[in-house]
């Protein structure tokens, strides 16, 4: 991440990350097979769209930010090789780039709150990483009942 100068700055840094996780996500969802794997990656893309919505209802001012329960990290993704992503990329191999993604997700908006000194800033980049860390936990269980079960 770059040095921002402005809370403008970070937060179009952080729109456009959730901007590229949308991209990631829809293209994830239509290289699946399973339809289920389908259907889970099409609802990160458009969770990952009402992220960017919000950082841009900030931007702009209108928004109230929700209060963040703790979410449980099975920290599957700890333990895990990176996996190349591709038109080839098998299950498992979809579900490590997107606990990979989630896990990095979720540690750059812990970043971004802790440099920011705008507390209705921090408290929605901090919203945002409890959404990462909801998203790499489904993953995780879903890598858990499907990988791991089975081998």
């Amino acid at each position: 991440m770059s040095n921002h100068n402005s809370i403008d700055e970070i937060l179009d840094f952080a729109i456009e990350k959730e901007e590229e996780a949308f991209q990631f996500y829809t293209q994830l969802a239509s290289s699946m097979k399973r339809p289920s794997m389908q259907g889970i990656f099409h609802d990160f893309a458009s969770e990952e769209k009402l992220h960017k919505e919000k950082l841009e209802a900030l931007k702009k001012e209108n928004l109230s930010i929700p209060e963040s329960e703790k979410v449980i990290d099975l920290k599957i993704s700890d333990y895990l090789v990176d996996a190349e992503t591709g038109p080839e990329m098998d299950y498992q191999q979809a579900l490590i780039v997107a606990m990979k993604k989630e896990k990095s997700a979720y540690k750059l908006y812990i970043d971004l709150a802790d440099k920011t000194q705008d507390e209705n800033v921090g408290k929605m980049f901090l919203f945002l990483a409890h959404e990462e860390a909801k998203h790499k936990l489904r993953i995780e269980i879903e890598y858990d009942d499907y990988i791991l079960k089975e081998n």
